[in-house]
């Protein structure tokens, strides 16, 4: 009652019908070697280009095109033991085709080295880029008369910008100096100055290869942080430190931590002089921010104009006005 082996045989699967083996003229048993052999021979015979041209050509191409397929099956390993089994087991139809599909369609470069090149070429985009906004912002603040008063008094003081004079074959030109001193000027803003938010210096450990790769600690410092918090607040039901109430402030913003870091201090001041950080004084400072947003736009002669433009024209209208 058992199948023969050939029986499981599908059409579409290694060489369907037939079995590689028989089409190479070899035994299951055979080598590697014996494979290879095999197929040089049978290549030779059925080669297209030497029956091109007689009425057995198309039979000739068909047959190397299978001698192919059955050599290709073969020499592989993997490949060559998954034949097997599905000669052996041919009821297991599901899983024939599984593997089968599985090989001839999984990707020839591991995906993990595909992954981890596209994590590390974002990483350093991401890094050079915050670099770039990073020099921006201190040549942006290099111009500013505030700083850049402050940073040339610094400068002074500290003996950087009362240099003597070269003379002789050490003498610079004026424009030498002068890029010199804006350079000690950058400097010093940059090591006096402490810039947050979106153009803050970057750091190593804030891009992307770096954040997978400390994901796992993160995850147990939230964990552990949270258990803290259930703890502290909830079960004991202790009063909550600045820190925290900084914290339930800036949940209720949905702002990050790099957003709200970036804000003054007095600001910071006045959430906890209002007690944001209770959800009903919140809502009430919410509220009133709204109407002051309203009344600002109210008086906006920009939002004005685009108030009447939509009233009297409409969108669907082109004009040539530039605001």
């Amino acid at each position: 009652l058992l199948p023969r082996p050939a029986s499981g045989l599908t059409d579409g699967l290694y060489c369907g019908r037939r079995v590689c083996y028989e089409v190479l003229g070899v035994s299951r048993q055979a080598s590697k070697a014996e494979i290879a052999r095999a197929y040089r021979q049978l290549a030779r015979q059925y080669h297209p280009d030497r029956l091109r041209g007689r009425p057995a050509g198309q039979a000739a191409h068909e047959e190397f095109l299978l001698i192919a397929t059955a050599y290709e099956t073969l020499k592989d390993e993997e490949t060559r033991k998954d034949y097997d089994y599905m000669l052996d087991h041919p009821e297991e139809y599901y899983r024939h085709y599984y593997h089968y599909y599985s090989r001839r369609l999984a990707p020839k470069v591991d995906v993990r080295l595909v992954i981890l090149v596209t994590v590390c070429a974002i990483s350093v985009f991401q890094f050079f880029s915050w670099w770039s906004s990073y020099n921006e912002a201190i040549n942006y603040l290099a111009t500013v008369p505030k700083y850049r008063i402050q940073a040339t008094e610094i400068a002074r003081q500290q003996g950087l910008l009362n240099k003597t004079k070269e003379k002789g074959k050490n003498r610079r030109s004026k424009e030498e100096i002068r890029e010199e001193e804006e350079e000690i000027i950058k400097d010093i803003i940059k090591n006096k100055i402490d810039i947050k938010g979106g153009y803050q210096k970057p750091k190593i450990y804030d891009i992307l290869l770096f954040q997978i790769l400390l994901a796992p600690f993160y995850l147990c410092k939230y964990l552990v942080w949270y258990c803290w918090w259930i703890y502290c607040f909830t079960i004991k039901g202790q009063e909550y430190g600045v820190e925290e109430k900084l914290y339930i402030i800036r949940r209720y913003m949905k702002m990050s931590q790099s957003q709200f870091d970036s804000l003054e201090d007095h600001q910071k001041e006045t959430f906890l002089e209002r007690q944001l950080w209770i959800r009903e004084n919140y809502e009430v400072y919410k509220r009133e921010q709204e109407e002051e947003l309203k009344k600002k736009m109210a008086m906006d002669p920009r939002w004005k104009r685009y108030r009447r433009w939509m009233k009297n024209e409409g969108p669907g209208r082109l004009t040539f006005i530039d605001d």
